[in-house]
């Protein structure tokens, strides 16, 4: 699943066996994040949620997180 987060960067996030992997997506790459967890409990429905919870502060009016139309 691919967010935009506040129109400010995307992030990639998959699910990997038994946890959430995450990735910073920019110019065509696709960086892990390893300072960043996603815990394991969370559902896929959630995850915009849980994203809009811990970046909050890089909000921005009239700005979300939202989820990436699949390719």
């Amino acid at each position: 699943m691919k967010f935009d987060i506040y129109g400010r960067f995307q992030l990639e996030v998959l699910r990997d066996e038994d946890h959430w992997s995450v990735y910073r997506l920019a110019s065509g790459k696709r960086m892990p994040v390893h300072d960043f967890i996603i815990p394991p409990e969370v559902e896929p429905n959630d995850i915009a949620r849980y994203l809009d919870d811990v970046f909050h502060e890089a909000a921005a009016p009239g700005k979300s997180v939202r989820l990436l139309e699949r390719e």
